[in-house]
């Protein structure tokens, strides 16, 4: 069994996160991998790109926004089947514009994330984001 042998494939994610800890999500679009799945949009960096320059690019190519700020938050890598990815996670709390189907994919403002299935990548983020959300305010309450 034996498998190609190439570094992973870069890719830019970003989390928009409203004021009250709501973040985005999208759901695939028929034709790509791992159809249906719920994941945080973004997608690959081209050559000659940064990190950054890629996530506003597919930000305003997937959804029609406009990411005017983000910060770096973690990398994570995974291997799926089809790719061995480098996924660069930026959260952005400041954007222009509102959300559209560009690619003709659903996607969601979560607080508690109930979506499924998330993509296999995501899972394990949730967590950390939840502490990342949630550690600046201890007042705020969560409506069932």
């Amino acid at each position: 069994m034996s498998q190609k042998k190439s570094g992973p494939i870069d890719v830019a994610v970003g989390i928009l996160m409203k004021d009250n800890g709501d973040v985005l999500l999208a759901q695939r679009p028929a034709g790509k991998a791992y159809e249906g799945y719920w994941e945080f949009p973004g997608g690959k960096v081209e050559a000659g790109e940064t990190v950054e320059e890629a996530l506003k690019r597919e930000f305003m190519e997937e959804l029609g926004i406009t990411v005017l700020a983000a910060e770096p938050w973690c990398c994570v890598e995974h291997v799926y089947p089809h790719a061995h990815v480098r996924l660069h996670f930026y959260v952005s709390h400041q954007w222009k514009g509102l959300p559209q189907s560009r690619e003709g994919q659903s996607f969601s403002w979560q607080g508690t994330v109930r979506v499924e299935p998330l993509l296999p990548a995501t899972v394990p983020l949730i967590q950390w984001l939840d502490a990342l959300r949630y550690s600046h305010s201890t007042t705020e309450t969560n409506p069932a």
